[in-house]
């Protein structure tokens, strides 16, 4: 029974005569919603026959009896005569939601991360899933086969515009589309289709959500590869571990353009031989459109989860998941807790990425979570990057992983020439204007005249990133955060990336009234605008989350790219994974420099890793590639490292340096934020908190440090105040308890809040 859960008993009735002692089932229930410690209730007779762990039910909590949704986690049996406990009121799921095994993971990530249990159960279960919202029947099109035959007819039925935009749009796409999207995608309402189905060119077609839509591949499967020497030795490993049923962490550190994927093709058919499912993380489902078609078209039962499905599609692939109908999962971070009920691989592509770590509690980290469920489960995890984070690196230089190395491209194709171009000189040199020094523009010139096609990353969106006054100096500023508005030209708006506050664009200065307002700084939109400028024959597209908001708008693009009706590619980060394309021939990094000086221990590693990813777009076909990287440090070590591909250079050089500060992977690292409406108790609580935390620590682990408390480097986020503080500890298990003690002695003010983030990637 848990402490402190006296307000749970029923003051009615005495202790139970000898006669009706009896051994009584009793549910540890835990809310998501209520207290964060588990509950005891005794399950009634009634109930005892339906009642699993993993299934959630109705209890009442407190002194009124408040009816509370929770989640039985365990149960057990108690012949010792004691006063009665409160009775469960309901159960609410026919089967279990959580097996065992994700029961002990969701345990174990609340422990670890800090974070109550009940939120972890509510991230690991969408929400489709815990409302149980019925499979809707939906009403597909499709074109009818004989259509031509019917239109070239000696009667040929009459079509309106809008009938033949539903047309064109049938033609080219071989999936059925649902009755509302092609309405929608027409601009019409569903009478011209329902007209074109009385005059049989389309046919109508009743299935549930799901099924078939967006995830059949219509022609022949694809047939595996033939693997170089390190691509065999890698996928021994793995068939090893499989064979003998052991887990084992796989490190695939292979060059960009190494086959990779292809690895992981034949690793997952071998778990598929055993009968068995496997789940692919990759950083983001909808910007990597082409490794989610590369699966659908090697492999019968798919299931792709991504963050476009509605409720009923992604209740209905967790159900087949759950059934094993599902051989191969494919989707993002929270794709790590599908119920595989004969998991057999888990892979995590691009392991790197820092969209594997959720920004929200709990702050778990795929990665962690991928090592902690294939472990428990007996199956290997495999971990793939051409720039593995340092702390994998780590695990594999310990032996804690083994390292299986590709460094070569397939077919044995050369890596990139990569050229550094210093800004300092050429921001000297007159000739030069705009964002695109004359180096670059010259490449760009030859290529286009070589049919070649061109990739350009700048990470930084929007025109302007500053709205600042000449006359005063002042920078416009979001009036809810501590940071500058960015322009916007195509709206003609200034926007908070954070927030998300809008508001026109000042014609003023809003301190001193002059107006001639300076627009300074760089973003996609701008640097749009001077690619137009210069290459008026070109043909552009711009990728950032500005232009990408559709669904399907990611594949749209790419597809466009693929059928080379895009000369000149340009964007953020989103363009600098998952991408192969032959026919770039060149790659421009605007700027190199846009994370390398952040207040950020990582800031390095994420300049390196972005540099190499981007680099590695190119040089994928015959015809070769090169790269020009525009820095203003071109004698930075991850610069330099980056420019010669050569990760063991950039590791041996950072390592070092972590270990001297006892930063990851050496010493174990927690943050805490502290933000209220109040800058004064919000920095009070920082202030008492660290002092709490610290008092622990130092008394068990005298060289453990904690580094603040001070204001955030960003101090305000929608009108809250932040302050933050990190805690260094060589002992995990002491880092997590001395936070836990600090914050249950620390009165917590309304408004405040206090939250924990162990193994934090994101520092501002």
């Amino acid at each position: 029974m848990s402490p402190g859960q006296q307000n749970l008993f029923s003051d009615a009735g005495q202790p139970w005569e000898e006669d009706d002692r009896r051994d009584r089932l009793i549910a540890r229930v835990v809310f998501p919603e209520g207290p964060p410690e588990p509950y005891d209730y005794e399950v009634p007779e009634p109930l005892r026959p339906e009642i699993r762990a993993g299934q959630r039910v109705l209890a009442p909590l407190g002194r009124g009896d408040r009816p509370l949704v929770g989640y039985c986690v365990e149960l057990t049996t108690k012949p010792e005569l004691q006063r009665r406990l409160k009775c469960l009121s309901q159960i609410i799921d026919s089967t279990p939601l959580l097996t065992p095994s994700m029961l002990r993971l969701t345990r174990w990530m609340s422990e670890y991360y800090l974070c109550p249990w009940g939120d972890t159960l509510q991230t690991v279960l969408p929400a489709a899933v815990r409302s149980k919202q019925a499979l809707r029947e939906l009403t597909l099109v499709t074109m009818n086969p004989h259509a031509a035959r019917i239109i070239a007819g000696a009667k040929p039925p009459k079509i309106t515009a809008k009938q033949q935009a539903v047309l064109d749009i049938l033609k080219n796409n071989p999936i059925p589309v649902s009755l509302a999207d092609l309405a929608a995608q027409c601009d019409c309402s569903p009478a011209p289709i329902q007209s074109l189905r009385e005059k049989k060119l389309v046919v109508f077609i009743k299935r549930f959500v799901g099924e078939g839509v967006g995830v059949l591949h219509t022609g022949e499967r694809d047939r595996p590869w033939e693997l170089n020497v390190d691509q065999q030795r890698a996928l021994d490993v793995i068939h090893r571990a499989q064979q003998a049923g052991e887990h084992a962490t796989v490190v695939l550190h292979g060059v960009t353009g190494s086959g990779k994927t292809e690895v992981y093709m034949q690793a997952i058919a071998e778990t598929l031989r055993f009968k068995r499912q496997a789940i692919i993380l990759v950083p983001e489902i909808s910007l990597t459109p082409q490794t989610r078609e590369r699966f659908l078209a090697r492999f019968e039962h798919v299931a792709v989860l991504h963050s476009h499905l509605r409720d009923a599609e992604r209740l209905w692939h967790w159900e087949r998941i759950a059934r094993g109908e599902v051989s191969v999962i494919v989707g993002a971070r929270s794709a790590i807790f599908a119920p595989c009920p004969q998991l057999g691989l888990v892979i995590l592509d691009e392991e790197h990425e820092g969209s594997f770590k959720q920004d929200k509690a709990p702050r778990y980290h795929a990665r962690d979570v991928a090592l902690f469920r294939t472990r428990a489960e007996s199956v290997p995890l495999v971990l793939g990057s051409a720039t593995p984070a340092l702390e994998t690196w780590h695990r594999a230089l310990t032996g804690e992983a083994v390292l299986c190395g590709l460094p070569t491209r397939v077919s044995d194709r050369p890596l990139p020439l990569v050229k550094t171009i210093d800004l300092r000189v050429e921001a000297q040199n007159k000739m030069n204007s705009g964002a695109i020094t004359r180096t670059l523009h010259i490449a760009m010139r030859e290529t286009l005249a070589d049919r070649g096609q061109v990739i350009l990353l700048l990470n930084r969106r929007g025109y302007s990133t500053h709205i600042q006054c000449p006359q005063c100096g002042h920078a416009e500023h979001c009036p809810h955060c501590d940071l500058a508005l960015t322009h916007h030209r195509q709206k003609d708006l200034a926007i908070c990336h954070y927030c998300d506050y809008q508001t026109k664009t000042p014609a003023t200065c809003s301190k001193c009234h002059f107006v001639g307002l300076k627009f300074t700084g760089l973003g996609t939109q701008k640097l749009e605008a001077e690619v137009k400028a210069r290459f008026r024959d070109a043909r552009v597209l711009r990728m950032d989350t500005d232009t990408m908001k559709a669904p399907g708008s990611y594949a749209e693009a790419f597809d466009s790219f693929r059928r080379q009706e895009i000369d000149i590619l340009l964007g953020t980060q989103m363009i600098a994974k998952g991408l192969d394309f032959p026919n770039v021939t060149l790659v421009g990094v605007i700027n190199a420099d846009t994370a390398l000086h952040l207040p950020d221990y990582r800031a390095a590693e994420r300049t390196f890793q972005l540099v190499t990813q981007v680099a590695g777009r190119t040089g994928r076909g015959d015809r070769g590639g090169r790269v020009l990287v525009q820095t203003f440090n071109p004698d930075h070590p991850a610069i330099v490292a980056a420019a010669k591909h050569d990760y063991a250079a950039f590791a041996d050089g950072e390592l070092p340096v972590r270990s001297l500060f006892h930063y990851p992977p050496y010493w174990p690292l927690a943050r805490m934020i502290v933000r209220g409406p109040s800058e004064t108790i919000a920095l009070a609580v920082a202030q008492n908190l660290s002092k709490e935390i610290d008092a622990k620590l130092k008394a068990a682990q005298p060289n453990s440090r904690i580094l603040g408390p001070a204001a955030a480097p960003i101090a305000k986020i929608r009108d809250l105040f932040r302050f933050h503080f990190q805690i260094q500890c060589p002992d995990q298990d002491l880092l997590r308890e001395s936070i836990r003690a600090g914050l249950a002695l620390q009165k917590i003010p309304d408004g405040v809040q206090c939250l924990v983030d162990i193994d934090p990637l994101d520092m501002l």
